[in-house]
């Protein structure tokens, strides 16, 4: 059975709002929780980006069984690794062994905040793999010193270590970021439902490790103006990882996306309160091999109506895939 998870989306929502809506997707049943790790949100319309481990830290206390995870922080740019570490080991002691460290190299639309310029691809996956060790250095214990290509890490420690572990994940979207997940991650994390990603995974040594996808939903019992809410603040999504991962703001994001059509969003994304579409976008997943599936409601306004229904009709007949 695939897991189902929520999506705290920081883009659409503020911060005392993601904290109560995933008290309530705890209650309705969810499986699990995502959060993303944002700066700026996509599109102005959004009108969001609150700090996400303030979020997160708040989150662990107000919610006892749903577990928790960045989907995805970029632990290279605006952020340096050893913080990230201290960060992920003190929310898990706050969440009781209920988060997990979703780590990626991150899009220009965040990291840019920092003014250290923005890499090309193969050397954000550099960074992103130096970053891993000294995370994983940290979490084992002990004073950790390194200098690196791209990180210096000078007599480093962590005071407060759970006791459980901190399970990292690390999102792919090629054969290196593969081969890079395999290797060091506890679980793989994708946006695409692509099997072949599952495979490179497996292969450099990810094979039974939990992977975890994520599909954008706009439930609403009006379909026209779900099409129309998915159109204004979720059109950024159609435009591909390699062009999401440069673009610098909202501005860009909404001169990109200037073409994408309403009929475009309708065949993307399921909208409207018709529970087969909403399964039908999740079964890729469940067939590529997926073991968890998070889902993003759109709309910052619009999650209580969405859980409530998820809890009475959608969560079942996903639960039968």
């Amino acid at each position: 059975m695939v897991q189902i998870g929520y999506t705290m989306m920081t883009e659409q929502a503020g911060p005392r709002a993601l904290v109560q809506d995933v008290v309530a997707a705890e209650r309705a049943g969810f499986d699990f929780s995502v959060t993303s790790d944002h700066y700026f949100p996509w599109l102005a319309s959004q009108g969001h980006a609150p700090y996400a481990w303030s979020v997160l830290g708040a989150a662990a206390q107000a919610t006892s069984t749903i577990p928790l995870m960045t989907y995805v922080t970029c632990p290279t740019t605006r952020y340096h690794p050893a913080v990230i570490a201290q960060k992920a080991a003190t929310l898990q002691l706050l969440a009781e062994g209920r988060f997990r460290l979703g780590l990626g190299s991150g899009e220009s639309l965040n990291e840019h905040v920092v003014g250290g310029g923005w890499p090309a691809p193969h050397v954000r996956l550099e960074m992103l793999e130096e970053a891993v060790h000294i995370i994983r250095a940290l979490f084992d214990g002990g004073y950790v010193n390194h200098h690196g290509a791209h990180f210096d890490v000078e007599n480093a420690k962590l005071w407060d270590l759970p006791e459980q572990r901190v399970p990292l994940g690390i999102a792919v979207s090629g054969g290196r970021s593969c081969a890079l997940a395999g290797r060091l991650a506890d679980l793989v994390i994708a946006t695409e439902p692509k099997g072949e990603l599952l495979s490179e995974f497996d292969r450099h040594g990810g094979a039974g490790k939990p992977r975890v996808g994520q599909v954008p939903v706009c439930y609403d019992p009006d379909r026209d103006a779900a099409i129309d809410r998915a159109h204004d603040q979720f059109r950024w999504s159609l435009g591909g990882w390699k062009v999401n991962s440069e673009l610098p703001g909202p501005a860009a994001f909404d001169q990109a996306t200037q073409f994408v059509r309403k009929e475009d969003i309708a065949d993307a994304i399921p909208c409207g309160p018709d529970v087969d579409a909403f399964v039908e976008a999740v079964r890729p997943y469940a067939e590529a091999g997926f073991t968890e599936v998070a889902l993003v409601q759109i709309g910052g306004a619009h999650q209580a109506p969405f859980i409530d229904w998820a809890r009475s009709t959608l969560l079942p007949a996903l639960r039968e895939l």
